[in-house]
């Protein structure tokens, strides 16, 4: 029996509106409220077994009882920017970069980090699949390093204290998609081998084999084809002799899974009012490969990193 009927079946049988409440489960105004809306309408009196239909007492109720206001239209806080936040998405900034642009290049910039959020997966949730959001997996066994630079355009440096060209320097641990992330601003061939080495220094180990892009500061000559080796650079050999890992050039036609696509989503959450470190603080390396993420986790096997050379044994 709805409520409704025996609230007026238990009023008819003369128990007190407190104890109507209590057994009903509701507070004494609504009950009270009820009440008031039935007897106006002239539905409490009469015997307990012959009680009005439901719709008699729902009508009654609902032409009492005010109608419920209509929702508020809510008004995203970037509404009036939304021109150009689809414009900078449409380019592939991501909702941070975005949100910094916009504080920065209009004033009466008004809206949160939080609607700017919301407003780009809207625009993506009506753009649908791209081809960027399609990933192939890729098996690897444990212990092979890909590793390059990406170009992400001027940032601060601290050291200069002005705008300068930036690279991202980045080594993937291809099993795990582990990543390390460093900023530089060359790329000599001292950077390199000082990248590699702070890059070991934080895996806690080196890889077996380390897969370069073909740059001058790792491949003096190229191997175009099947039958020719690659040339390193000195340096380089030294320090794969030093910490026993293999270097494989990558093949200069033969696409993989470039770093520089990690470099791309990099640049994507940086601005030019961001210097390096702080670069490095926001984007960790998890948000950077979260697209290119793998069903394995265990983390490749790693050769232990050797002593320090002139170290006593």
């Amino acid at each position: 029996m709805h409520r409704l009927q025996e609230l007026v079946r238990l009023h008819r049988m003369g128990l007190p509106a407190r104890q109507i409440a209590k057994e009903l489960g509701m507070g004494p105004n609504t009950e009270r409220r009820y009440r008031q809306i039935l007897a106006d309408a002239g539905l409490l009196g009469g015997e307990p077994g012959a009680l009005p239909e439901l719709d008699v007492l729902r009508a009654a109720v609902e032409c009492a009882l005010p109608a419920p206001a209509p929702p508020q239209q809510e008004v995203s806080s970037v509404a009036e920017w939304r021109a150009d936040i689809e414009r900078l998405h449409a380019g592939g900034a991501r909702p941070g970069a975005i949100y910094d642009w916009l504080r920065r290049e209009r004033p009466g910039f008004s809206g949160s980090y939080a609607a700017v959020k919301r407003l780009c997966r809207r625009l993506g949730e009506a753009r649908g699949p791209v081809e960027a959001d399609v990933v192939i997996p890729i098996d690897a066994p444990p212990g092979e390093a890909q590793v390059d630079f990406g170009y992400l355009g001027h940032l601060y440096d601290p050291d200069s204290g002005r705008q300068r060209k930036a690279w991202v320097f980045l080594l993937v641990l291809v099993h795990s998609r582990r990543m390390v992330a460093r900023i530089a601003f060359d790329q000599s061939a001292e950077t390199w081998i000082r990248l590699h080495v702070e890059a070991f220094e934080e895996l806690g180990g080196a890889p077996t084999v380390i897969v370069p892009d073909n740059l001058k500061a790792a491949v003096v000559r190229t191997a175009f084809g099947i039958d020719e080796r690659a040339a390193l650079h000195r340096s380089y050999r030294e320090l794969a002799r030093h910490y026993g890992c293999r270097i494989d050039p990558a093949p200069p036609v033969i696409a993989g899974h470039d770093p520089r696509e990690f470099a791309d989503m990099f640049r994507r959450q940086t601005s030019p009012t961001r210097s390096a470190d702080r670069v490095c603080r926001r984007t960790s390396p998890m948000h950077l490969a979260a697209a290119f993420r793998r069903a394995c986790f265990r983390r490749p096997a790693r050769a232990p990193r050797p002593a320090p050379r002139g170290a006593p044994a």
